[in-house]
């Protein structure tokens, strides 16, 4: 999660925020208000503005000093663990929410899942959410794609469901389900371009493909009128954790 730290204020202006309903959703699915949420790679406080709204204790887990800094200063209120994931450990009894936005893939596959749920309450909900980026326009997305592809087919995203059938194949928690919010948004050429450089597969590419990739979008961009729009597509996967849970 570290390759994001050199563009922490970057990020944190041109990420787009996440809908007010995730925290309502995962309110619901809980059945009340949890007595304590943490987040795991909780960045410059995308994710964290929305389990902030849950009213609980929160605490904040974040590697990265950089964007821990800027965590502190948006949220004052969360207490922020500067630390991966792996370092932390869970106050006794385990916390009610376990929250995670767009960093899941930064973690261990073979151990994630049980980490969290060892870091959950009995019956606590394991929430993971993050954003796909498509187009409105199917012309505007196979230019896109088109021109990726010319860069490096491998620069793709995963399904927008992932996270689900991640949680689903690790067979730990219990009562999964997903949520999907839609939203449009559009973007002039230079907003776009800003966007792109906070993608994590933009900014493990060697520096020649990424200025390659900058420039090659950007003209896609100015011939298709100098405006694209987002088809955001925020998908929201809660469990739990049923250690402890009358059946």
């Amino acid at each position: 999660m570290n390759v994001f730290g050199h563009v922490a204020a970057l990020y944190e202006r041109e990420r787009p925020a996440y809908p007010a309903g995730v925290a309502d959703a995962i309110v619901a699915y809980h059945g009340s208000g949890p007595a304590s949420v943490a987040e795991i790679g909780a960045g410059t406080g995308k994710g964290t503005e929305v389990l902030a709204a849950i009213g609980a204790p929160l605490i904040c887990i974040e590697p990265d000093p950089r964007k821990a800094g800027l965590l502190k200063d948006k949220v004052p209120r969360a207490e922020v663990y500067t630390g991966t994931f792996e370092q932390w450990t869970p106050p006794p009894g385990g916390v009610g929410v376990l929250g995670c936005a767009m960093a899941w893939h930064w973690l261990d596959p073979h151990t994630r899942s049980s980490r969290a749920r060892d870091a959950l309450a009995p019956g606590g909900v394991l929430a993971l959410f993050g954003h796909r980026y498509g187009f409105a326009d199917a012309r505007h997305a196979a230019a896109i794609r088109s021109a990726l592809d010319s860069l490096d087919p491998a620069l793709r995203e995963p399904p927008a469901d992932w996270m689900y059938h991640d949680v689903m194949a690790s067979h730990m928690f219990t009562d999964a389900r997903m949520q999907q919010f839609h939203r449009h948004l559009p973007l002039t050429r230079d907003p776009y371009l800003a966007l792109v450089r906070t993608f994590g597969p933009f900014l493990t590419a060697p520096p020649q493909l990424r200025q390659r990739g900058l420039e090659l979008l950007g003209r896609v961009v100015d011939d298709l009128g100098g405006t694209l729009t987002l088809d955001l597509r925020t998908t929201l996967t809660l469990a739990r954790n049923g250690a402890g849970v009358m059946a």
